[in-house]
């Protein structure tokens, strides 16, 4: 069952930073590129499983 769980769980990670990056390469202000940036990098580390 834990198994299972941390399945999802990295799934929904990589989903959540698939969009966050698609959304840092669509936009043009310089200010939501570092906040997608400062965001990214908690699920990035996650999901490389470094914290």
């Amino acid at each position: 069952m834990e198994l299972v769980v941390t399945i999802i769980y990295y799934c929904l990670v990589g989903f959540v930073s698939v969009l966050l990056i698609y959304n840092l390469i669509k936009t043009t202000e310089w200010q939501k590129e570092v906040l997608y940036i400062i965001v990214l990098i908690p699920f990035l580390l996650r999901l490389f499983m470094l914290k």
